[in-house]
């Protein structure tokens, strides 16, 4: 039949055909990408790897310096009425409601940047500080209460910490209890962990006595052993939001085993590359983890200690982490890749690694003389202008993992005003502390930006 094919029209046969050709396109598509998915393994087969551990990292010059020498409400949970919770939660809601609508509004516009709270400068703010040296004697050792010395100056306490664009959330005491409603925070780290976790207690309570305060180390094995000066660390409790603060001493962040528990002064295997036992124990049982530690890597320390290094179970062959930078390096990748490899199972958990704190000896060490005389705040500078961490083993160690770095050491530096220096309960002749903070102080900040991260 003349222009058909069985009675069809040679346009009609064309789009015909087209029909059949996309059809068959589409099906192949369709097998091949259910072949592909067929291939990819389950998500419970596939394996985590730890980031690569480096034995040394190259420090710049800044980092070399860190590890040598290195109008706002004051308001608590007392102000809003608690213990008390049914109500006080409510009230407190209402009354800052003002305050994180703003914050909301600022951080809006900058939803898509990334905020460095480590990078802004330091200004002068006559409503710090957030609680009495004097005061907060329920929490704050006295050793590092400057109020309670010789000391005379205090401006280093009216000095705030202003991020460059960033709108940092204010701490009050009521805040982060509501935030922490049933929840854990817990310190794991040497003495400025624990200087942390005391400037924490004193931030959240105002300074004030608090009899309502419950003590439950006993929950975490937190006692004092018969002969000991003082417990492993403190863990103490708001029953009004059930919100508990802790603290765990552990200077190296590496499990130490007595190699014969029978004889007090045995050599104490120090493993690696093995967690401490604590933070295996009851890592299931934290919200928010800070971890740190630094200070205690040296060789004094070890031999003091007896401390002996351990990887694998077995005495350290490795020359390549036998000295005690590459120790070190090895010891914080270890531990942050296993939190790292926990936190699948703890999808709750935010986990922070704190970068060191910074000393600041001049004219020599903690034992030949070093000091840190400068009272005028701010004299080495006063703002942070450089993006990376100056800590290059911390910022290395989080890179790719879950952890986030808490990075206090570059504003910390600025800070060598900031330090116990000659004004020791217990001072030495000719021996001053620049290494630990007077309390109010410095790791105040370092609260603040953590608490802006939870």
């Amino acid at each position: 039949m003349k222009g058909g094919f069985y009675g069809l029209k040679v346009a009609q046969v064309s789009l015909i055909l087209i029909g059949f050709v996309c059809m068959a396109v589409l099906m192949l598509a369709w097998t091949k990408t259910k072949l592909l998915t067929s291939l990819d393994p389950p998500e419970s087969d596939v394996t985590y790897l730890p980031p690569e551990i480096p034995f040394s990292v190259k420090e710049g010059a800044g980092a070399k310096d860190v590890s040598q020498n290195t109008s706002r409400a004051r308001l608590t949970e007392k102000d809003f009425g608690l213990p008390g919770i049914s109500g006080d939660l409510e009230s407190a809601s209402t009354q800052s409601s003002a305050t994180e609508e703003h914050t909301q509004n600022s951080t809006s516009s900058t939803a898509t940047q990334v905020c460095n709270l480590g990078k802004g400068k330091w200004v002068i703010d006559d409503n710090q500080p957030l609680y009495s040296g004097l005061g907060c004697k329920q929490w704050l050792a006295s050793m590092w209460a400057c109020r309670m010395t010789q000391r005379t100056d205090f401006e280093y306490e009216k000095l705030r910490w202003w991020p460059k664009d960033c709108n940092m959330e204010e701490f009050t005491g009521s805040k982060f209890l509501r935030r922490m409603f049933n929840k854990t925070l817990a310190f794991v780290g040497d003495s400025l962990g624990r200087q942390q976790f005391q400037s924490m207690m004193c931030m959240i309570t105002g300074g004030e006595e608090r009899p309502d305060v419950l003590d439950v180390g006993n929950e975490y094995g937190l006692v004092k052993a018969p002969g000991s000066t003082r417990p492993d660390g403190w863990a103490y409790r708001f029953p009004s939001t059930n919100t508990t603060i802790l603290y765990y001493w552990s200077a190296s962040l590496c499990d130490l085993e007595p190699l014969n528990v029978s004889n007090r002064v045995t050599d104490v295997a120090m493993h690696m590359d093995r967690p401490p036992a604590f933070l295996r124990r009851f890592l299931h049982k934290f919200d928010v983890l800070v971890l740190n530690t630094g200070h205690h890597w040296n060789r004094g320390k070890l031999k003091a200690n007896r401390w002996i290094m351990y990887v694998g179970g077995v005495p350290n062959t490795n020359r390549k982490i036998a000295d005690i930078a590459g120790a070190k390096n090895f010891t914080v990748y270890s531990i942050v890749g296993w939190v790292n490899s926990q936190l699948p199972k703890y999808p709750g958990l935010k986990a922070f690694y704190r970068s060191i704190s910074p000393r600041h000896f001049f004219n020599g060490d903690w034992n030949t003389g070093g000091t840190c005389d400068n009272t005028s705040p701010i004299s080495a500078g006063k703002e942070v202008v450089q993006d990376e961490s100056i800590d290059p083993l911390a910022a290395g160690a989080v890179k790719g993992t879950g952890v986030k770095l808490l990075d206090i050491t570059a504003l910390s530096q600025l800070r060598d005003e900031g330090h116990i220096s000659r004004y020791s309960i217990k001072a030495t002749p000719g021996v001053q502390d620049c290494l630990h903070w007077c309390l109010p102080g410095v790791p105040d900040t370092w609260n603040e930006i953590l608490f802006a991260q939870i």
